[in-house]
């Protein structure tokens, strides 16, 4: 099989699951690698085209010989039937309002999609993910949002691709005004991808954070402890329902000190969306929803934040993904057991359908 890296669709996405450092890998391999032009991938177009990968106009996937493996990062915004293998983040296998469509695609093209989400090993955790960078960043923007609504009453700015981590820090570091309230925080989901990188945030800037996880949260919410922080972050992935953590009911408790909710794993349309306060998602220009609850609580749902850091969160995405991506590409016979598995959730899901 051969490699086909598209271009991404979605606003502000800067990110790539396939550095170039990692495409030479792919080359090496043997495996021939086309690569869209892009003006807003992180990586130039010219750094693929000098390693030996053909370049061809963006969104040209569609045209591409059966042959070809389709590999991107978000959601494909289009009516256009899937006849290739697609690999992506497809967001369709939790009962979200679209996913009926999107499978139908596949149905009547005869694609298949094999969801980076679901490449499992053999003990069912998922082997490439953007969590960590994805809990960072939720958490920075927790805590900026946090220290800049005590230091002044103004329009929050919008986020942006940072060029470093640190051109980030600077950000907060400005908003912060040494406000009298300190914040404390819970992360829900702590031992994860997604809560590590919360909880790394939180301890440069020394935030008070308790972690929760599986062993708090087993008997089932809702849970008044969240309401005793000033910043609560779920990082949480809920693969069946649950009790939910927040209602509104608690969250407009008058003994609520919750101000900023930072959802990470960002469900707000789904049946397993354990925070049911809200069901949409926020966006780079307005990152918080306000709501009229107490203490004029925020919810921030943005569902591509690792994009504000895209050179470090591609970095260690496309590290993770491209041994898998070899041994797929490469296969004779039978599938590698992380496509496998990828596969057997789509095949069900479009059963279903």
């Amino acid at each position: 099989m051969k490699l086909w890296l598209r271009d991404e669709t979605k606003a502000n996405e800067r990110r790539t699951p396939l550095t170039p450092q990692d495409t030479q890998k792919i080359l090496d391999a043997g495996i021939e690698v086309v690569v869209e032009e892009s003006n807003d991938r992180i990586f130039k177009t010219e750094e693929y085209k000098r390693l030996g990968c053909k370049i061809v106009p963006a969104h040209s996937w569609k045209d591409a010989p059966k042959d070809y493996v389709i590999l991107g990062l978000k959601e494909i915004e289009d009516d256009h039937l899937f006849y290739h293998h697609h690999i992506y983040f497809a967001h369709v296998f939790k009962g979200q309002s679209h996913a009926d469509k999107i499978l139908s695609q596949y149905k009547k093209g005869g694609g298949t999609l094999y969801d980076l989400e679901y490449l499992t090993n053999e003990e069912g955790r998922r082997v490439c993910a953007f969590g960590h960078w994805a809990g960072f960043a939720g958490a920075a923007f927790a805590l900026d949002r946090f220290y800049h609504k005590k230091a002044n009453s103004s329009e929050f700015p919008a986020l942006d691709s940072y060029p470093s981590i640190e051109t980030l820090f600077e950000r907060i570091q400005a908003h912060k005004d040494e406000p009298k309230v300190q914040p404390r925080a819970i992360i829900i989901g702590a031992l994860g991808r997604c809560g590590n990188g919360a909880k790394e945030l939180f301890n440069k800037f020394q935030v008070e954070t308790t972690l929760w996880d599986y062993p708090e949260t087993k008997a089932g919410g809702p849970f008044k402890e969240i309401i005793d922080h000033h910043i609560f972050v779920n990082a949480a992935l809920i693969t069946k329902p649950i009790e939910p953590f927040l209602t509104k009911e608690l969250a407009n408790d008058n003994q609520s000190q919750l101000e900023i909710i930072a959802d990470v794993s960002c469900d707000p349309n789904s049946d397993l969306n354990p925070i049911p306060l809200y069901n949409q998602h926020t966006s780079w220009k307005k990152p918080f929803l306000k709501t009229e609850l107490s203490n004029e609580l925020e919810i921030m749902s943005v569902d591509n934040l690792p994009s504000t850091l895209p050179r470090e969160s591609s970095i260690d995405f496309s590290s993770q993904l491209t041994q898998y991506l070899i041994e797929f590409l490469t296969q004779k016979n039978e599938l590698p057991t992380e496509f496998a598995n990828a596969r057997d959730v789509f095949e069900k899901k479009l059963s279903e359908v």
